[in-house]
C-alpha cells in the first residue's frame, strides 16, 4: 500500500510540463473579439470548445481588437506575445480592405507580426480574407495572395479564409449567407461563428501538432 501510494505521489509530482493545456492566443479584430455576440459565443470560446471536443487540449486567449487593422495588429504584436504563448491565431485585413487600404500595407503590417512571432519561437495559424471582388481584380489578387504567400514564407499554419464555413453553408446562396450574420451585414452572427470555428478547427489542429512536434 505504501509503495503505492509513494508511486502515486511520484506521478502527481513530476508530471511533464506538456501535461498542462497549450496556451493560444488569438490576435485580431472584432471577429476575434466577438463584436455584437453574447458572452461565449464569440471565434475564440467557440474554436477553445471545438478543439478541446476534438481532443486537443488549449486555452485561447483573446486578443482581439474591434475595428484593429494590420497596423493595430502589428503595434501589439510584441506585448502581446509578452506572455509566452506557446501559439498564436493571427486574423487581421478585414478593416484593411472596409478602409480601402493598400494591399502592400497589410503585407507590411503582417509580415511585422509573423517576424515577432518567429523571433520569439512561437508557432503561427494565419487565418486570411478575401477581398470582395467590387474593389477590382488587380486590388483582389493582390489582397488574396498575402496570406498564403506569407504562411509559406515564415512557415506558418494557413486557414485561407476566415468566412470558409459560412461559404461552404450559404453555397453561394445570398439569402442563406445573410442569415448567418448580424443585422449590420459585416460580422457572423453565433451560427455563422460556429460554422467558421469548425472550419478553422483542422487548421487550429495542425497548430497545435507543429508546437509539439
Amino acid at each position: 500500500m505504501r509503495k503505492t501510494l509513494a508511486l502515486l505521489s511520484l506521478l502527481l509530482f513530476t508530471a511533464p510540463a506538456w501535461a498542462d493545456p497549450l496556451r493560444i492566443t488569438a490576435l485580431g479584430d472584432s471577429l476575434v473579439q466577438g463584436y455584437g455576440l453574447p458572452q461565449g459565443q464569440g471565434l475564440v470560446p467557440q474554436l477553445e470548445r471545438w478543439l478541446n471536443e476534438n481532443g486537443a487540449e488549449a486555452v485561447l486567449q483573446n486578443a482581439g481588437v474591434s475595428g484593429d487593422t494590420t497596423a493595430g495588429g502589428a503595434e501589439r504584436a510584441e506585448w502581446t506575445l509578452s506572455d509566452n504563448p506557446d501559439g498564436l491565431i493571427v486574423l487581421l485585413g478585414g478593416n484593411d480592405m472596409l478602409r480601402g487600404l493598400e494591399p502592400q500595407e497589410a503585407r507590411a503590417n503582417l509580415t511585422r507580426i509573423l517576424q515577432t512571432a518567429q523571433d520569439k519561437g512561437v508557432e503561427v495559424l494565419l487565418i486570411g480574407m478575401k477581398a470582395p471582388r467590387n474593389y477590382g481584380p488587380e486590388y483582389k489578387q493582390a489582397f488574396d495572395a498575402i496570406y498564403p504567400e506569407l504562411a509559406a514564407e515564415f512557415g506558418a499554419v494557413l486557414h485561407p479564409d476566415a468566412f470558409a464555413g459560412m461559404a461552404a453553408e450559404a453555397g453561394g446562396d445570398p439569402a442563406a449567407a445573410q442569415a448567418l450574420m448580424q443585422g449590420d451585414g459585416i460580422h457572423p452572427n453565433a451560427r455563422g461563428v460556429a460554422l467558421n470555428a469548425a472550419a478553422i478547427g483542422p487548421a487550429a489542429l495542425q497548430l497545435i501538432a507543429a508546437i509539439g512536434s
